[in-house]
């Protein structure tokens, strides 16, 4: 799974202008409306696990409505500063396939984007959304070679395979410029990278990972530029689906921990506070052999929170994780507390540390979190 992520359908002027000019840090919502009952006859959907081909599958997948591409990272510099980062790009298909128009102008694509920078030095959580429609270069996606972009933000592949990418953002005094290159193989999470949301058929999607990409480059805050190092995660999730019935919102983590593991898992947060029985995770060890992690192999104790000043949206702020099955015992917590998404429905995704036990040694790490449904639930957004 990465996420359900719901993707904002724009409501097209007669004039044809979108507001993909309009970069507020807070969308105004009185323009979009949040596609949670519109018709999905004729898209794909995922109802059995399938051949991945890459760099092709690395692309989008226009035959399904609803598609999103995640890159996020921990960061140092030379002299210790540590930064998270969130680029993340996604795609919705208002019809099935690709726009039969002729017109450059024509498109049946809507992208919109999330950027955000993390300074723990600096106590500081900054972010930024795009919108745009896929015509006229302003936004598009391709499989071979692989790119997605939203005008000058962008994913671009460096190699043939699609193990290499550059990712590019810039908005105002605060940038990324970085190359991300993948340790090891691509992880297809569930069954075999089909991912179920609910017990419905076909209601699941397509879920792939680079869990641990060497990162190196630039990045910028406040104006200044510093070269800094690290690693970074990569979620490809592809889908015609929704959040169950019960289902109000996800806590979704992605931990990377200094001994090479590699530790995804998701929760369905239900409306009586009961985490969903399709909770579901991947164990990826330091040779890149993976398996799955089930609802009940997982536990997951919530040990502090944090309320967001600017939305009263409470979040659970640090977790203690347990898997016996895998002999791993850790604490997470943020590198940050205030890294609240506010956009155009509101989230928290930051950067984490962990400490704890693997297989009985010790062991420090990195990560992110979302934690979506504390601000309202996210079925009004579907």
């Amino acid at each position: 799974m990465k996420r359900i992520l719901p993707f904002l359908l724009f409501i097209l002027l007669a004039s044809g202008f979108w507001a993909a000019t309009q970069r507020p840090k807070q969308a105004d919502t009185s323009t979009i409306s949040f596609a949670g009952d519109d018709d999905t006859s004729g898209f794909a959907r995922a109802f059995e696990p399938r051949d991945f081909q890459f760099p092709l599958d690395h692309g989008p997948h226009f035959d399904y409505q609803t598609e999103w591409w995640y890159y996020t990272g921990n960061l140092q510099t030379k002299t210790g500063e540590h930064f998270g980062y969130q680029l993340t790009f996604f795609r919705r298909g208002l019809t099935p396939g690709v726009s039969a128009r002729g017109s450059e102008f024509g498109t049946n694509q809507i992208y919109f984007a999330h950027f955000a920078l993390t300074d723990a030095a600096e106590n500081k959580h900054t972010f930024v959304e795009r919108f745009s429609r896929g015509a006229a270069g302003l936004a598009g996606a391709n499989g071979d070679p692989f790119q997605v972009w939203i005008e000058d933000w962008s994913a671009q592949a460096l190699d043939g395979a699609g193990n290499v990418v550059r990712l590019q953002a810039r908005d105002g005094e605060m940038a990324v410029d970085l190359t991300l290159q993948a340790t090891k193989p691509v992880v297809a999470h569930g069954d075999r990278g089909l991912s179920p949301k609910s017990d419905e058929p076909g209601n699941a999607s397509y879920y792939l990972s680079f869990t641990r990409m060497t990162t190196t480059g630039q990045v910028t805050v406040r104006g200044r530029s510093a070269a800094v190092a690290g690693e970074s995660w990569f979620d490809h999730e592809w889908s015609t689906s929704a959040l169950g019935q019960d289902v109000v919102g996800w806590n979704w983590f992605s931990l990377q921990l200094g001994d090479g593991r590699e530790l995804m898992f998701y929760q369905f947060r239900l409306a009586d506070d009961g985490i969903g029985r399709l909770s579901s995770g991947t164990l990826i060890e330091p040779d890149g052999s993976a398996r799955r992690l089930s609802a009940d192999e997982v536990q997951i104790q919530a040990d502090d929170t944090w309320v967001s000043p600017e939305t009263g949206a409470e979040y659970p702020a640090r977790w203690r994780i347990s898997i016996p099955s895998a002999q791993i015992e850790l604490t997470v917590e943020p590198w940050i507390e205030a890294q609240e998404m506010q956009v155009s429905f509101v989230y928290w995704e930051g950067a984490v540390k962990l400490d704890g036990l693997s297989n009985g040694a010790a062991v420090t790490g990195n990560g992110y979190v979302e934690l979506t449904g504390y601000k309202g639930s996210m079925k009004g957004v579907f």
